[in-house]
């Protein structure tokens, strides 16, 4: 059983429905004791760190993510789910979960292209990642795959080795990290098509200690 984290943050059900159309068992939940037993445990969201973090605190489950990561268990997050595994974020000045040294910074204003044009934040639509790094995850994800971001900040972690693959607008930033057990995509997989369902699906049979 895959547990996707009920912390008020969104998109959940689209998730779900994603995972249960590649054929894996899920639930959507926020029982502490489900998540313990589930082998594998997806951590989606939208909205504002701060929000999330709050969320997180008031239902324990920031404690029970923290325990699960130091047990070894395989952990995908996906968009805001990306951001708060992180230290630190600059958004709402948040601490975050620390499951991952690093921080998240904000695309700011006057973001401009290489041209100089200025560029909308949050970044919104369909962009094409740079694979860095040969990971189980991103296998059979090609250089003109294109996935769903909505966002105006992203994850800058400690060490470069945990950026799996980077996206460009305006500076090129990490859209995928991973470290260990666990992995993250500032962008959304669930909406993302046949690339991001190819992902999913990746992660759902992924075997770390491999």
């Amino acid at each position: 059983m895959i547990a996707i984290i009920d912390y008020k943050a969104g998109n959940l059900t689209s998730v779900a429905r994603a995972v249960n159309h590649l054929g894996f068992p899920c639930t959507v939940t926020n029982d502490i004791a489900a998540i313990r037993r589930a082998q594998r445990i997806i951590f989606p969201g939208v909205g504002a760190a701060g929000a999330a973090m709050s969320s997180l605190k008031q239902l324990g489950l920031d404690e029970v993510l923290t325990e699960q990561a130091a047990a070894g268990k395989p952990i995908l997050g996906i968009c805001i789910g990306s951001q708060v595994i992180m230290n630190h974020s600059a958004e709402n000045d948040t601490p975050c979960l620390g499951l991952i040294a690093g921080r998240v910074a904000a695309f700011g204003s006057g973001h401009t292209d290489e041209n100089g044009r200025s560029l909308k934040i949050p970044h919104m639509g369909w962009n094409r990642i740079r694979i860095r790094s040969d990971h189980p995850f991103l296998a059979g994800i090609g250089p003109e795959d294109e996935f769903y971001f909505v966002h105006g900040f992203y994850p800058v972690p400690d060490d470069p080795r945990a950026v799996l693959a980077t996206s460009d607008y305006g500076l090129s930033f990490a859209s995928v990290i991973g470290q260990g057990h666990l992995v993250a995509t500032q962008f959304h997989l669930e909406k993302s098509g046949r690339p991001g369902l190819r992902m999913l699906d990746n992660f759902c049979t992924w075997n770390p200690s491999d």
